[in-house]
């Protein structure tokens, strides 16, 4: 028994060596551990964040995001009118060819093929002769065939009536006048500025103003009643008594005997 227990003795020294170094190295491992969880538990629970703490501050919603406001968009970002000019605009330093490339590009939106026909107009529309009108007019005219858009169309027809006048005026003019009455404001001013271009393209011939006149004469008949009760006239109707005006000075005071006495009132 002795002898048993004499020999087990360095086995019970060894065992409590190891567990001696075991504490030792242990602590001096895991106590920085302990440390930095002690100090990022302690700073976040205070208000910090880990990237505050390594110097990166987050940033805040007055340094960074700003909620969305609606106020913030211009009012011309929905303007149909202020769009198609702004394309037209850009799309002045393209040439002949890719102008019309455009108008007739069907994947496009209409309002920049109707920005395209606009700039195609004020560059080439009045200098333009022999093969390169009669290319342009084809191309024109097809896609005043196949396309719905009135924005599309004001600008197709208020082009080939300056382009040829004798060939279009009978046929686009009349149209044009019509799409004063549109609701949309953009369509209606395209087309009252397109007819005010036309007539001051015009030498005033009196075939041209009977067109535009029997027209007129015809949509405020249309009208006549709800003519009746307006003291004071619209913008609209004021482009219509306008362009009206313009006809009668040419074609004589004589056909004032033909308006409804509704509108010679107004007048």
């Amino acid at each position: 028994m002795n002898n048993i227990l004499h020999s087990s003795r360095p086995c019970f020294m060894s065992f409590f060596t190891c567990l001696l170094l075991a504490s030792v190295w242990g602590g001096a491992f895991c106590s920085p551990l302990l440390a930095q969880s002690t100090v990022t538990s302690g700073d976040t629970s205070s208000g910090q964040t880990l990237s505050e703490i390594n110097g990166d501050a987050a940033p805040t919603a007055s340094e960074g995001i700003q909620p969305f406001d609606p106020a913030m968009i211009d009012e011309n970002y929905f303007d149909d009118g202020f769009l198609m000019q702004g394309f037209a605009d850009r799309y002045m330093d393209e040439d002949f060819e890719t102008l019309l490339a455009m108008v007739q590009d069907e994947t496009i939106p209409d309002i920049k093929a109707a920005a395209a026909v606009r700039a195609f107009r004020e560059k080439y529309a009045l200098d333009i002769f022999n093969r390169d009108k009669a290319a342009a007019e084809r191309v024109l005219l097809k896609t005043y065939n196949r396309s719905g858009s009135a924005f599309l169309q004001v600008e197709l027809m208020h082009t080939l009536v300056l382009m040829d006048r004798y060939k279009y005026y009978a046929t686009f003019v009349p149209r044009l006048l019509l799409k004063m009455d549109h609701y949309n404001d953009a369509i209606n001013q395209a087309a009252f500025k397109g007819m005010e271009d036309i007539i001051s393209h015009g030498n005033n011939r009196s075939r041209e103003a009977r067109i535009v006149f029997n027209t007129l004469r015809k949509m405020l008949f249309l009208k006549k009643k709800r003519l009746a009760n307006v003291t004071e006239p619209d913008e609209r109707l004021k482009q219509k008594i306008g362009i009206l005006k313009w006809s009668i000075k040419i074609l004589g005071s004589q056909e004032l005997d033909r308006l409804p006495k509704e509108v010679l009132n107004l007048l």
